[in-house]
């Protein structure tokens, strides 16, 4: 530690998960962070627990890899909620998944906010089908449009969002921003102009009015993207005011005292870092965060052997197994050949081949079932400590990286999860998952 370092150490409040999901007024949680650090699993493990608890719960995924399907036993989600068999309802509550179908939910917004006729032909539009099914920015705009509906529905005392994993901090609040300004822009006003205009005169006003600026589009975009451009906002005119009315709704949801923000993130540096500007950034846009949930913390039962320790108990082993072995090899102050004694058991000097010295005769001596040597006891010794001191290392970088991060941020409450052997596939790893993330440290201690 330098002097540059922030205080480590620092204690930090506990975030107190069964309280958040026990409380009738949490209604919105939204887990966040960078890609990889465990997001998917820990929405469902809080969406099995919260509904074990007695919430009607249900979960939205917005993660393309269906583990979340795979975990809850169910064969596959989609963009209807389903409810999750094998969940314990004795409390009262109920679990539901699904996975955000970004096409569809655009296509549900069409369909509900046109005429079947006008719905076809955006439905059938070239522009539509590309920006429906992939432009920047969609796929979160289209999660916040299925949060805005699942909401409106009532149907669940508590949505459980897990946000798309993205190398932005926060793509998932800013997208909405970004399409309602591309909906709403100068670009598409001047595009709507015509059909504004309508029949003739604006096929006029286009050739006059436009043509320089249209012929450059068409060079840049080709006549045919263009004129599909067109069609598509002739056909959408009614609905813009909509997106950013519905964008701005959702965004105003999100900031309401029902929602709660969990950053989740690995007790690593780059992954803390990232959760350090999320916390910020939640801040500036005056997000209600919850706390920290640092994912895959690993423990150990005999944290008080240091790692330095360990290191020099596993040395000092480690030089008595060379000395023992060299004296066996030198004579030293072992039995001598006169005895028939060497280091694998008795001799027999006829043969030369070692054998035990039992009463029921010679037998083969104990040999490693790879054909090396045996282990001796301190070698092994040396080895688990080796193993150890491995171990400690890693609890004290990911306890160092974690006190850098509360010390910067003394006022969010963290929640730990310890790591598990491996993945998680069921309902149980979930229930597993979502006990460690509510236990009190200062109660609990650390665990493997």
């Amino acid at each position: 530690m330098t002097a540059d370092d922030p205080t480590l150490d620092a204690p930090a409040p506990w975030l107190e998960v069964d309280a958040l999901l026990d409380d009738p007024g949490t209604r919105i949680v939204v887990c966040c962070g960078s890609g990889g650090v465990g997001k998917t699993t820990t929405a469902a493990a809080l969406g099995v627990r919260a509904a074990e608890r007695g919430r009607r719960a249900v979960v939205l995924t917005i993660d393309p890899a269906r583990r979340l399907a795979q975990s809850m036993g169910i064969s596959e989600l989609d963009n209807v909620p389903r409810q999750v068999k094998g969940v314990d309802g004795a409390a009262g509550g109920e679990l539901h998944a699904m996975m955000l179908d970004m096409k569809r939910t655009f296509d549900e917004i069409v369909e509900g906010h046109a005429d079947a006729a006008r719905a076809r032909a955006i439905l059938d539009n070239p522009f539509y089908q590309s920006l429906s099914a992939g432009f920047a920015g969609t796929q979160e705009y289209m999660a916040m449009e299925k949060l805005g509906q699942l909401r409106a529905r009532d149907a669940w005392d508590l949505i459980i969002v897990d946000t798309p994993p993205s190398r932005s901090a926060l793509d998932f609040l800013d997208a909405p921003k970004r399409l309602g300004s591309f909906l709403d822009g100068k670009f598409i006003r001047v595009l709507m102009a015509p059909a504004k205009v309508g029949g003739r005169a604006g096929m006029k006003f286009l050739n006059v009015g436009m043509s320089m600026m249209t012929g450059t589009l068409s060079k840049l975009m080709g006549g045919q993207l263009l004129r599909d451009v067109q069609t598509f906002v002739a056909a959408m005119d009614t609905m813009f005011g909509g997106f950013r009315t519905r964008a701005d709704a959702t965004y105003r949801l999100l900031q309401a005292p029902g929602t709660a923000f969990l950053v989740v993130a690995a007790p690593e540096r780059d992954a803390l870092r990232e959760a350090a500007y999320f916390v910020e950034r939640l801040a500036a846009e005056r997000m209600p965060l919850a706390g920290l949930v640092l994912n895959r913390v690993h423990g150990s039962g005999a944290a008080q052997l240091s790692a330095e320790r360990a290191l020099a108990a596993a040395e000092t082993l480690t030089d008595r197994a060379a000395e023992e072995a060299e004296a066996d090899a030198s004579g030293g102050d072992a039995p001598g050949p006169a005895e028939n004694l060497a280091p694998g058991g008795i001799v027999d000097h006829g043969d030369g081949k070692a054998a035990s010295g039992t009463a029921d005769g010679p037998s083969p001596a104990p040999a490693a079932p790879d054909g090396h040597p045996p282990v001796s006891a301190e070698q092994l010794a040396a080895g688990l400590l080796r193993l150890h001191a491995e171990r400690m290392q890693v609890l004290d970088r990911e306890r160092r990286t974690r006190d850098r991060f509360t010390a910067l941020h003394p006022e969010v409450p963290v929640a730990e999860i310890a790591a598990l052997p491996g993945d998680v596939h069921d309902l149980d790893g979930l229930r597993l998952i979502g006990a460690r993330l509510a236990l009190d440290p200062a109660r609990t201690g650390t665990t493997d």
